[in-house]
């Protein structure tokens, strides 16, 4: 097969949860055969316009962008969608729902299968003013009209579909990436003034959807003695508020913000951590919870759906989102119960050991476009019952 990506910024991934999917995706699937060019944007990948690279097999065509607020995405979408529509692709594959305002033009104009992933519904973000707001609603609109098929990553998600629009999809999630080897003696943990298992870590970008600011608030209010928060991630489009949750930050010595970190100091930064926190409002299945439960780190998060089919059953703690008061309670109870948080954090482990894995989703995602093409499919019933249910969904999907 002859596939085409659209709506990553690039590869290899610095921040962002698509570009880490990608990452994770279609090296494997190249690995089995297939030819995969991904349009990115220059201001991403740091290369000239039009200018080719390899990321482990896949070919990454660097697209022109303009680094302004919401207007990169869309123009290299644009691009992306054009290029794609003047070459003979067997699948031309969407990821997020902006980018899939432009999903109309190749399944117009060509005749390969247009595939949307849909990873969070991206309208509801707080960096969006309201045109592109009113966009990316389009985009969605759009990706129910045109797309052959909608892959989503997360129950909640896969509901919101089908109650909005009647669109059946194709619940494929998420899976966490491996870590690599990290210093055993905690070294650059303790240059932070860290102690292993003696703080909590909030990883994400520093934005409103994100909550970090609640998070921040509770465990000042708490000020739990010896123990420390760290908040690692990158800054996104919202200045203002990362500025104001940077000032608080800088008042409070318990309160570290390591900034965007990478590679090994973010898998010892995250092994060394307490008590692994996420109190978003917004998610759409967290790779950075999924990595946090894979590597035993007890969990707390807010009650979104997506947490919910992550953690529930024993898995981790939940608060009430938005709720400052449960989540000062959480902590307070976590962080004097060790135990109990022990026993939830390695049945999370065994869990996401047996139900997140790149493999199975490369399998699954061959399958869907295997589907669209009328290539034979060999549907393993011997797997668990979600590859069974993705094969029941493959058959009602491609009669649309």
């Amino acid at each position: 097969m002859r596939i085409a990506v659209i709506g990553a910024k690039g590869l290899p991934p610095k921040q962002g949860g698509i570009e880490h999917y990608c990452a994770e995706l279609y090296p494997r699937i190249v690995s089995q055969g297939h030819t995969v060019d991904l349009f990115a944007r220059c201001s991403y990948t740091e290369f000239g316009w039009l200018e080719n690279y390899d990321y482990q097999g896949v070919n990454v065509i660097s697209l022109p962008g303009w680094e302004t607020k919401g207007v990169d995405a869309f123009v290299t979408s644009a691009l992306g969608a054009i290029a794609a529509s003047g070459k003979k692709y067997d699948i031309i594959h969407f990821h997020a729902l902006g980018p899939s305002l432009f999903s109309c033009l190749p399944r117009i104009t060509t005749s390969a299968k247009v595939v949307v992933t849909c990873q969070g519904l991206d309208w509801q973000r707080a960096k969006w003013g309201n045109f592109s707001t009113r966009l990316i609603k389009m985009g969605e609109k759009t990706a129910v009209r045109c797309a052959h098929n909608i892959v989503v990553v997360s129950e909640a998600l896969h509901d919101y579909f089908f109650k909005t629009y009647g669109r059946q999809t194709i619940y494929i999630p998420n899976a966490p990436a491996q870590y690599g080897d990290s210093d055993a003696k905690f070294t650059y943990g303790k240059s932070l003034g860290l102690k292993q298992g003696r703080y909590l870590i909030f990883l994400g970008r520093l934005v409103p959807e994100k909550c970090p600011d609640l998070l921040v608030k509770a465990f000042s209010a708490l000020k739990p003695e010896g123990w420390k928060l760290v908040l690692a991630g990158g800054v996104s489009d919202t200045k203002s508020f990362t500025s104001e949750l940077l000032e608080k930050v800088a008042k409070d010595p318990d309160v570290i913000f390591a900034g965007e970190l990478r590679g090994a100091r973010l898998w010892e930064i995250v092994r060394g951590a307490g008590l692994f926190v996420l109190p978003s409002d917004l998610e759409g299945l967290p790779l950075a919870m999924l990595e946090a439960m894979q590597e035993g780190i007890p969990v707390l998060a807010s009650d979104i759906p997506p947490h919910q089919q992550l953690i529930n059953g024993g898995k981790g703690m939940l608060f009430e989102a938005g709720n400052l008061e449960s989540c000062m309670n959480s902590i307070d109870w976590a962080i004097h119960h060790p135990q109990e948080l022990a026993l939830m954090a390695e049945k999370a482990k065994r869990y996401v050991q047996l139900n997140y894995s790149w493999d199975q989703i490369t399998s699954d995602t061959l399958k869907v476009y295997s589907s669209l093409l009328n290539y034979p499919q060999k549907i393993d019933m011997t797997q668990p019952s979600s590859s069974n249910e993705l094969a029941g969904a493959l058959s009602k999907e491609t009669m649309l």
